[in-house]
């Protein structure tokens, strides 16, 4: 295992990557985006190489020229058979599992056949996408699953192109928009049908495998703190979970991931049902996760590492020296640190993070993709970073990451944080009696936790980001065509601007959608639906039109009952914040 390893990713996983390539020995060269230019992980790697966009498969395939192995991280192409194909085809080495076993495993559908022959247990749902019916298959079909029900994108993951249907009066328009949002999010607008299970545990299982059919499970994972689908806190091993249930996941995994040929990490995600205690597969993610931490704190194996030897041929027992279930010691828990305003519902928070100071202490690690004076795009993932913390047991660290929260500083965007300190110390959570639906049935932030608003003197537009200090531009010809590099300053160099200690609040908060006056975009967004023409009258929160920013969708909808007098966007337009979208008058 020697050379260069290409970094296809950006924000904090990039960060992580580099430091695990570090850490072995090896170059490391990430790529990125105009918008991400001088961004964090193009400081840290050796080398950065700009490419338009980072779905472009043959762009970051090109840029690995020269390099041993690529690195996907999570998201954008990680789940990608068609870029893991593209890699190997290159004579490169893919840092994950064979495409074949990709493409199986990100269908949804597929993936929930190929449980069922492995005799994990399977939620009830259709047999394939929902679009290979007609209109009223799909209203059969949902009606033979009953409702609630979830509409589940067939592609992809984390929380996008899913819609809860509480009746069929719901289903054609939840359809429509899950296809739409998955389409944006992963170029497959593909949806099936599935049991909803309305008071669920989220549970998950890590696995690695290498190239000798050998598989092992380190531990488990409870990740039920969610909103939208999408994880806040996850923490290792999942606690309260009865033994024999626990059992029956690990050997499920590990059936699941012989089966179908697995190689390298791979988690295989689970729901236990909190009336009856059933667990239900629910997918398998082929990749690194984003709460990889937490494993690797309470089994001591750095997971990107051991990616890394196992993709260079090493056999499992070398790598994490077990072949079956490795030991776990304590717990931890850690919190995800996004840009958006829980106060406003979780509202997507683009900007600049103008100061930041990061808790410290024996056992609290943070992973962060950002440093005081970055740029938060509106173009990409909300997440900034995640801060961790290990104890001997859970509820000191639960304890220790409430201190490190507290710790925390960001000052210029809004973040989770504050709100996932409160989340610890819930009563709820630290029985663990909660469940998926907790953070938006029950979970309200209370208005008088939050933070101090804090507003950065001179407004700065999120995605002009400029190149850090001493970074210069390299174009480059080769036989496989130009490379443009731009080689960041050395990462001894002088840092950017200090990290001003501050009270214990979050930045600038968003602006508010329901505003006096004409609905106006709450933030820099694009325009995915409009869903209102003129003359049209509408009742107080009906939805007017459907902005997509950092990949999350926000609808926009009617303070009270109006006509709308006209509308002023098109799906496809980009909008900035304060921007007014229709306008209307009382009906």
């Amino acid at each position: 295992m020697t050379g260069t390893v290409l970094v296809a990713n950006r924000g904090e996983v990039a960060v992580r990557i580099v430091r695990a390539c570090r850490d072995r020995g090896l170059r490391s060269v990430v790529v990125h985006t105009d918008v991400d230019a001088g961004a964090l992980p193009t400081r840290v790697a050796d080398a950065a190489v700009l490419v338009p966009s980072y779905l472009d498969v043959d762009a970051v395939v090109t840029a690995a020229w020269g390099a041993w192995a690529v690195h996907p991280g999570y998201g954008l192409l990680a789940e990608d058979a068609g870029f893991a194909r593209a890699v190997t085809d290159a004579g490169l080495v893919f840092v994950g599992p064979p495409a074949e076993v990709v493409a199986a495993m990100g269908d949804k559908v597929r993936a929930r056949a190929l449980a069922r022959r492995c005799e994990v247990p399977v939620l009830d749902g259709t047999d394939g996408p929902v679009e290979a019916l007609d209109a009223a298959g799909a209203r059969e079909a949902a009606a033979r699953i009953g409702f609630p029900l979830l509409v589940k994108a067939a592609h992809g993951g984390g929380g996008r192109g899913m819609r809860v249907v509480t009746g069929p009066a719901e289903l054609d328009g939840a359809l429509t928009a899950a296809a739409r949002e998955a389409a944006a999010a992963f170029g497959h607008g593909e949806v099936f049908l599935e049991r909803y299970v309305a008071r669920a545990r989220h549970v998950e299982v890590q696995v690695l495998a290498d190239h000798h059919g050998a598989v092992a499970v380190l531990g488990d994972r409870d990740c039920t703190v969610q909103r939208r689908h999408q994880k806040l806190l996850e923490e290792a091993p999942a606690p309260d979970l009865p033994d024999a249930v626990r059992a029956e996941l690990h050997a499920a995994s590990r059936r699941l991931a012989a089966e179908v040929g697995y190689r390298g990490a791979g988690t295989v995600e689970f729901l236990v049902d909190r009336d009856t205690g059933e667990p239900a597969f629910l997918e398998m993610n082929t990749r690194l996760q984003v709460e990889h931490g937490v494993t690797e704190l309470v089994t001591g194996v750095d997971l990107v590492v051991a990616q890394l030897r196992i993709a260079a041929g090493e056999a499992l027992g070398s790598v994490v020296g077990s072949v079956g279930d490795v030991e776990v010691r304590g717990h931890a828990i850690q919190a995800r640190v996004a840009a958006e305003d829980p106060w406003e519902g979780f509202r997507p928070a683009p900007g600049r993070v103008t100061a930041l100071a990061l808790p410290a202490g024996p056992w609290v690690r943070c992973d962060l993709g950002v440093e005081a004076g970055d740029a938060v795009p509106g173009a990409y993932d909300s997440l900034l970073g995640k801060v961790h913390a290990w104890g001997p047991d859970r509820a000191t660290a639960a304890s220790r990451l409430g201190a490190a929260l507290d710790d925390l500083a960001v000052t210029g965007v809004p973040t989770t944080a504050p709100y996932l300190r409160g989340v610890l110390r819930r009563p709820e959570h630290v029985a663990m009696a909660h469940d998926t639906g907790s953070v938006e049935r029950d979970w309200a932030p209370d208005p008088a936790e939050r933070p101090a608003v804090a507003r950065p003197d001179t407004a700065e537009r999120p995605d002009a980001a400029e190149p850090a200090r001493g970074d210069r531009t390299v174009h480059l010809g080769t036989d496989r065509g130009p490379l443009t590099l731009r080689v960041p300053r050395h990462r001894d160099a002088a840092p950017g601007p200090a990290a001003a200690a501050r009270p214990r609040d979050e930045g600038a908060a968003s602006p508010r959608a329901e505003v006096a006056g004409d609905p106006v975009a709450p933030m820099d967004a694009t325009v995915v639906d409009v869903v209102v023409t003129a003359g049209q009258d509408v009742d107080a929160g009906a939805v007017l039109v459907v902005l997509e920013a950092m990949k999350m969708e926000l609808p926009v909808r009617a303070a009270r009952a109006a006509r709308v007098d006209a509308v002023h966007v098109a799906a496809g337009d980009r909008v900035t914040a304060g921007s007014a979208l229709v306008a209307v008058t009382p009906p």
